[in-house]
């Protein structure tokens, strides 16, 4: 083929993937380097399996005796029973707008910053969830719905601004977050989750579809635009959905979603196992369709089952959900009390299974994240 004729070959395609909406460009254009790898890094390493992640892995969890252990020094329970941390784990950001120094969850923020930066040091993958107590007033809680909150942010000048402030807390806490060169750290940042639910006050029941997507476009403009938090990756996470027409009813657009995500938990197993696998599996299907138009790592952001009731739930449930399935990573739920838990610890009956699960290769540990190299730096031993 001639030069003249690779050309005009090469305009064509790129008009043909512009007017699709086709980019396996991240959103953000000005993002570093360092995060822009980890956007390709986490669509190479799905073809080597799925990172298994945590929520708050590495700030508690429980001892043979259900009793909590509380900020030990590298440790998780996935570490103890497995010999590896989780090769993603999660954070939330909730109580950060009350400027708590703890959490929702009661996590000092100090220690969020400090486990980034080791996980993140050690090659593993960071992710952030936010649950606001509610913008209009901070005195009600995520879960305490007021009417149209989003309508009256936007529509409201003041309300606008005082939101923007709330905002300006979350810029700050992702700018401070730097590795031992000074570097931003990457982080994936999930907000305004389970929106197909009504739980929330960002909820189905709560605002339009359009208003969502104005408001989740208000957020991450004001992020990497105005505040020029260039190290963020922006997940879209639903909560359970029908179909694709209902994924994507409130999906804002492929210039402000990153990766593609949604939440699913199993409950009342044994009777709704083979409906949690048939269901989970088709929603994987859908997002995966999707991210291969669009581009994009796709990814179950939230799941578990809670106090693991039953002895082979990885290998009999987690497993066939996974496999070959192009996921880029899995997160399940804290390990936060006795009576509250969704990874194995030392002494939980389902060790064994975990362990039949990590050797399977389906899933992927600290060692084989960090060997992917996902920053394209050398991980520090």
């Amino acid at each position: 083929m001639s030069s003249i004729k690779l050309l005009s070959f090469s305009l064509s395609l790129a008009i043909v993937f512009f007017v699709a909406g086709i980019s396996s460009a991240q959103i953000d254009k000005n993002a570093t380097q360092s995060t822009k790898n980890l956007y390709s890094g986490l669509k190479r390493s799905a073809s080597k399996g799925v990172i298994f992640g945590q929520q708050d892995a590495l700030a508690y969890g429980l001892n043979a005796d259900k009793s909590r252990w509380i900020g030990d020094e590298n440790r998780s329970d996935i570490r103890t029973i497995s010999g590896e941390h989780p090769g993603l784990v999660g954070y939330d950001l909730g109580h950060l707008e009350l400027d708590s120094a703890n959490n929702l969850d009661g996590v000092p923020f100090s220690r969020i910053k400090t486990d980034i930066r080791k996980n993140y040091e050690r090659g593993g993958v960071n992710t952030i969830s936010w649950h606001p107590n509610n913008p209009l007033d901070l005195s009600k809680t995520t879960w305490d719905k007021e009417e149209f909150t989003i309508r009256r942010i936007l529509s409201d000048t003041r309300n606008k601004k005082n939101f923007e402030k709330i905002l300006d807390k979350l810029a700050d806490f992702f700018l401070s977050l730097k590795g031992s060169k000074g570097e931003l750290i990457p982080v994936i940042f999930r907000p305004y989750h389970e929106h197909t639910g009504s739980w929330f006050w960002w909820g189905a029941d709560h605002c339009t579809p359009e208003e969502y997507k104005q408001f989740w476009k208000l957020t991450v403009d004001y992020l990497q635009k105005t505040r020029k938090v260039n190290n963020l990756l922006i997940a879209y996470s639903t909560d359970n959905f029908k179909d694709k027409e209902h994924y994507l009813e409130r999906y804002p657009g492929d210039d402000l979603v990153d990766i593609l995500g949604f939440d699913t938990y199993h409950r009342n197993p044994p009777k709704s196992d083979s409906a949690f696998k048939a269901n989970a599996t088709r929603m994987v299907a859908t997002i995966r369709d999707l991210g291969k138009t669009s581009s994009k790592p796709f990814a179950i952001t939230e799941t578990g089952l809670e106090q693991i009731t039953e002895a082979d739930w990885w290998t009999k449930i987690v497993q066939p959900i996974v496999q070959n399935s192009g996921l880029s990573y899995i997160l399940v739920w804290r390990n936060g009390r006795p009576d509250h838990y969704y990874a194995p610890f030392e002494g939980n009956n389902t060790v064994e299974d975990f362990r039949k699960l990590q050797q399977s290769g389906d899933i992927l540990l600290e060692k084989k994240v960090a060997s992917e190299n996902l920053y394209g730096k050398p991980v520090k031993k």
